[in-house]
């Protein structure tokens, strides 16, 4: 797991120098279809790391919670799933 969450630090320090780029164009006044495309590349790359997450969190988590037989914990976990995908729309 050690190396995955490494991974996912590295994808987000990327992001965060991304953000940071598009803060300077915004600054030094670029084109807008330019900002835009960076901003759609970094929309991208959150999906990434936020899909790796919840891949993570269902292989660990839910997994554990289900294989636990503990019947509250697994229905505290699909809540958790459901209630995130419900944000999401």
């Amino acid at each position: 797991m050690a190396d995955n969450s490494t991974a996912k630090i590295n994808r987000l320090n990327r992001i965060a120098g991304q953000v940071r780029g598009v803060a300077q164009m915004i600054e030094d006044d670029r084109y807008c279809i330019d900002i835009l495309t960076q901003i759609q590349a970094i929309k991208s790359a959150l999906a990434k790391v936020e899909t790796q997450v919840l891949k993570d969190h269902a292989a660990c988590c839910v997994a554990e919670a289900i294989s636990s037989g503990d019947a509250e914990d697994q229905r505290q976990k699909f809540e958790e799933l459901v209630e995130l995908l419900q944000r999401k729309r």
